[in-house]
């Protein structure tokens, strides 16, 4: 067996590339992780897809004139589809003088996994506080509540009872606030749903709320399968996603506003700490103003909002619903385009703890 034939056997990422620094060999492995084709970039710079500092490069050249290896962590390398990818890689000389080989390895999954862990652990926390501070608010509220029935009875004075009239309203408000801080209460109910037909469904509720005014776009994938959900609780879930989407676009000045819903299938995913062979995944995009960059981070938690008018619990609620599901959402924004990126596993009895 040659090298080539060992190297492609192997599930790690190796590069082999000559003195000149041009491409000789790509694993499989390699192919796969930097989406590209060994056909169509053998003979060519491996700088031409090396996207790192010129102290980089200059470090490659030492490793073939001085013949030593070294390792970089937590590189970001910008991939020639335009898409970036976090490694970690090594560089070992090879005999004779004839090239590196570079191993590569990919890092953007365990960091996601660290980051999706963090944050469902703090929200986790955060809701579980906010739901004690909840009930020790709702206790009180039904006291305040009858007090001012029970003095509305006693008093003569329309205007007085004006006022208590006042305080059973705002107690009630109070109260659905608190209701929405306690999230919902009830598990899913599980049955094969066609996620098309959920977002149908949500797409009518919100095509009657903007008629014209905001564009909605589909693009999904229709041989996605049915999959375990509660409908009900996915289309609550997505309406408190749009819904934000949709003030946000209503309080900029975004010429020819638009949402578009996209549906697609992703294969070996992971979720937390468990593995899924597939998973359905509903993006949610706007072209609005995007989230500042120091709401991003905290946009799930209850009572985060960046509108006045804006409760912050809608978010946080969805998040919960989706985490019942054992899925979760993400978002990404930048000014111009904000996706909410939502994950549900396909076969929940397929799952894997890793």
């Amino acid at each position: 067996m040659n090298y080539q034939q060992l190297l492609d056997s192997l599930s790690t990422a190796v590069i082999i590339v000559d003195e000149r620094l041009r491409l000789r060999h790509m694993n499989p492995a390699a192919e796969d992780l930097l989406a590209v084709s060994r056909a169509q970039v053998a003979n060519s710079s491996f700088l031409s897809f090396f996207d790192e500092n010129p102290e980089a490069i200059g470090a490659l050249h030492q490793a073939l004139e001085e013949q030593h290896q070294y390792t970089k962590r937590r590189v970001l390398w910008r991939l020639p589809n335009g898409s970036q990818v976090t490694i970690d890689y090594s560089v070992t000389p090879l005999a004779d003088d004839q090239g590196l080989a570079i191993e590569i390895q990919p890092l953007d999954r365990l960091l996601r996994i660290s980051r999706e862990e963090s944050m469902l652990t703090a929200q986790e926390t955060s809701r579980s506080l906010a739901r004690n501070m909840a009930h020790e608010i709702k206790n009180p509220l039904g006291g305040i509540r009858g007090a001012a029935q029970l003095l509305a009875k006693e008093l003569d004075s329309e205007e007085l009872r004006d006022y208590t009239q006042v305080i059973i309203d705002e107690a009630d408000r109070l109260r659905n606030l608190v209701d929405r801080m306690l999230g919902p209460n009830q598990p899913p109910q599980l049955a094969e749903v066609n996620i098309h037909e959920v977002l149908e469904r949500v797409l009518a509720v919100i095509q009657a709320e903007v008629g014209e005014r905001i564009t909605l776009v589909k693009d999904y994938d229709p041989s996605i399968p049915d999959l375990p959900a509660d409908p009900e609780q996915l289309i609550q879930a997505l309406l408190n996603v749009l819904s934000n989407a949709i003030q946000a676009l209503q309080e900029s000045a975004v010429k020819s506003p638009c949402i578009t819903l996209r549906s697609r299938i992703h294969r070996q995913f992971t979720i937390g700490k468990r593995f899924h062979r597939l998973v359905v995944r509903i993006d949610i995009i706007d072209n609005g103003p995007g989230i500042p960059n120091a709401l991003l981070n905290h946009i799930f938690y209850p009572m985060i909002t960046g509108r006045a008018t804006g409760t912050g619990l809608g978010l946080a609620i969805s998040q919960q619903l989706i985490s019942q599901h054992g899925g979760l959402i993400e978002c990404e924004s930048e000014p111009g385009r904000t996706q909410f990126s939502i994950y549900l596993p396909l076969h929940q009895d397929l799952e894997q703890t890793l």
